[in-house]
């Protein structure tokens, strides 16, 4: 589950010269505080998925460098059942800026298989640089996190763009900078457990790691609506193939209105 938190970016798609403007300038429209999505992992066996493990995730409001920021913490786990086969217990915080919708603290405590990270980095976005716990990186401007890249996203215009459409940005990770992007392919009913909604598509370039190969060979839905919330993954992994699907919610901003049938 390496990266795990990967599988939920929901980015939208613009032409690659204005990427860089576009992303260092969008308000929060999307969300508010006291948000909370659940999604379930499922994992391919054979010819049938089995639950894996869920991920979590809370927004907050909270004051941080003496501005008013969106705390979003990420938890993903294994069920108790499978942490006998490789047991997941990851955490993921940031604290995005209301005002700039750009993170100022990421950190990451991750305990997968018995492997352990933890990683505090602080982001000065005027000296373009991020001070991680093992030193002090540069970075370009308006770098995100893999937290808060998500609901920065969530924010962007889809009406305004195309099918094949890409949107590059930076993302620091592992105390690297990863320029990645992803790729938009329209709009589609997608049906989950949780209900069919009237969704967005997309292909995100993956970063390669442990269980995912790199290249365009995950897809994402999130609901075509004013929430932009992430509905569907699909991706291949090392050994099989996962699903990831949101399967609850509280206090969206808006009504659920991509949702066109429930289960």
């Amino acid at each position: 589950m390496r990266y795990f938190l990967l599988l939920i970016l929901c980015l939208s798609c613009i032409n690659p010269a204005e990427a860089q403007n576009d992303f260092c300038s969008i308000r929060n429209t999307s969300f508010n505080a006291g948000e909370n999505i659940t999604f379930k992992v499922m994992y391919n066996l054979g010819r049938m998925y089995v639950g894996a493990g869920e991920a979590t995730f809370h927004v907050a409001l909270e004051r941080f460098a003496n501005r008013d920021v969106y705390h979003i913490t990420g938890n993903g786990k294994t069920f108790r059942a499978y942490d006998w086969i490789f047991k997941v217990r990851d955490t993921y915080e940031t604290f995005l800026d209301t005002a700039t919708m750009q993170p100022l603290k990421f950190l990451r405590n991750v305990n997968e298989g018995g492997y352990k990270i933890y990683n505090n980095v602080v982001f000065n976005q005027a000296a373009h640089q991020a001070i991680s716990t093992n030193g002090t990186f540069t970075v370009p401007p308006c770098v995100q996190d893999v937290i808060s890249a998500i609901y920065y996203a969530r924010n962007i215009d889809f009406s305004k763009y195309k099918e094949g459409d890409k949107i590059p940005f930076a993302m620091f990770l592992d105390d690297q900078v990863y320029n990645i992007y992803i790729r938009y392919l329209g709009k589609e009913d997608v049906n989950t457990r949780f209900g069919k909604f009237r969704a967005i598509k997309f292909k995100p370039l993956l970063i390669k790691g442990t269980i995912f190969e790199g290249g365009e060979k995950m897809t994402v839905w999130v609901s075509d609506d004013a929430n932009k919330v992430p509905l569907r993954v699909e991706s291949p992994i090392s050994v099989g193939n996962i699903i990831v699907d949101m399967v609850n919610y509280s206090n969206l901003r808006y009504p659920f209105s991509s949702l066109l049938d429930k289960r």
